[in-house]
C-alpha cells in the first residue's frame, strides 16, 4: 500500500483533508498526517515512512528529501514550488509538482484588495481614487494573470501585458494589449501587477532602472515572490518618488525601513496569504492527490517542474 504524507506547518482546511483522505482512499493508498509540527527532525521521521508528500508552504529541503529513501514523488498544494530542492530530486530521483490554477482566482482577487485597500486610504474615511479608466500592466500572463485581467475588465481598466514566454496573439485574443517588452510594460501602467516566478534570471529584476519609468501615481503590486525585487532600488525609487506606492503579501526583508519612511504607501498582509481561501485550500489539496495516484498509477508527470 502507498503511503502519501501530508506535511502541513500550516494545516489544510479539515474539508480539504476529508478531500485528500478521499482521494487516496478510493486509490487504495494509506494517508499520513502531519499537522503543526514544529521540527524538522518530526518533518524527516514522518517523511521516512512515506511513498510520496504533499506539502504547502513547507519546506522539503535536501535534507528532508535525502530522509525519505522510499519518496518518489513530491507535490506542492499551491502554483510556487521554491521550497522544493529541485536539484535534491534531480540526485534522489524524485519528481518534484505544483498543482497550477488551482488558487489563481484568490491570488488574482487578493492582488485587487490590496490595491483598493491601498488607494482608499486604508478605509480610513479619507478620501481616494478609483481604478476605472487606469492602466495595469501584467507582468507574465499565466493562471494568474488571467484572471487579474478578467477582474480588471470588470473595473474598467485599460489592460496590457508582457510575458515573453506566451504569444502575443494567444494575449490579444483575451482582449488585452501584448507589450513587446517589460520596459514598455513599466513605462505604460500606472499599476503593475507581478506574477513572475523566483529563479536566477527574476531575483531582484524589479529594479531600481526598470522601476523609474513608471507614470505618476503608479503602484507596483506583488503577489508573486518577495525575492524578485530589488528592495534597495525600490527603496531608493519610492523615496524619490513620492507618488508611488507598493502593496505586497510577501514582506519585505526590510519592512521596518518601508514602513517607517512610507506611511500610507506600502500595504504588507500579515503572512504570504494569497491562497488563502477555502476554496484554493480545498481545490490545491485534491488537485495534489490526484496528480500523486495519476503518477503512481498512469505515470503521469504533466506538472512536473524539476528536469
Amino acid at each position: 500500500m502507498k503511503k502519501v504524507l501530508v506535511a502541513t506547518e500550516k494545516p489544510f482546511a479539515p474539508v480539504a483533508v476529508n478531500g485528500i483522505k478521499t482521494v487516496l482512499d478510493e486509490a487504495g493508498y494509506e494517508m499520513i498526517l502531519l499537522e503543526k509540527y514544529t521540527s524538522v527532525d518530526e518533518f524527516k521521521a514522518a517523511a521516512a515512512k512515506a511513498d510520496a508528500m504533499i506539502i504547502r508552504s513547507d519546506q522539503a529541503t535536501r535534507e528532508v528529501i535525502e530522509a525519505a529513501p522510499s519518496v518518489k514523488i513530491i507535490v506542492r498544494a499551491g502554483a510556487g514550488y521554491d521550497n522544493i530542492d529541485l536539484q535534491a530530486c534531480n540526485d534522489k530521483g524524485v519528481v518534484a509538482m505544483n498543482t497550477p490554477g488551482q488558487n489563481s482566482n484568490a491570488v488574482a482577487e487578493l492582488a485587487f484588495a490590496m490595491m483598493l485597500y491601498s488607494i482608499r486610504g486604508a478605509f480610513s474615511g479619507a478620501s481616494g481614487t478609483e481604478l476605472r479608466g487606469k492602466s495595469i500592466g501584467i507582468h507574465a500572463y499565466g493562471n494568474v494573470g488571467k484572471y487579474v485581467a478578467e477582474i480588471a475588465k470588470g473595473f474598467g481598466m485599460k489592460i496590457y501585458a508582457f510575458d515573453p514566454f506566451v504569444k502575443k496573439e494567444d494575449i490579444e485574443k483575451d482582449g488585452l494589449t501584448a507589450l513587446d517588452s517589460v520596459e514598455e510594460l513599466y513605462k505604460t501602467c500606472q499599476y503593475i501587477s507581478l506574477h513572475i516566478p523566483a529563479n536566477d534570471k527574476t531575483k531582484k529584476s524589479i529594479n531600481y532602472d526598470l522601476l523609474k519609468q513608471m507614470p505618476k501615481k503608479g503602484m507596483l503590486v506583488n503577489t508573486a515572490r518577495k525575492e524578485v525585487i530589488d528592495e534597495e532600488g525600490l527603496l531608493k525609487f519610492m523615496e524619490e518618488r513620492e507618488d508611488i506606492r507598493y502593496v505586497s503579501d510577501i514582506a519585505p526583508d526590510t519592512r521596518a525601513d518601508f514602513e517607517a519612511k512610507f506611511p500610507g504607501r506600502v500595504v504588507f498582509t500579515a503572512k504570504k496569504m494569497g491562497a488563502q481561501t477555502s476554496e484554493a485550500n480545498i481545490n490545491a489539496g485534491i488537485a495534489a492527490a490526484k496528480q500523486i495516484v495519476a503518477f503512481f498509477e498512469k505515470g503521469d508527470v504533466t506538472f512536473k517542474v524539476n528536469k
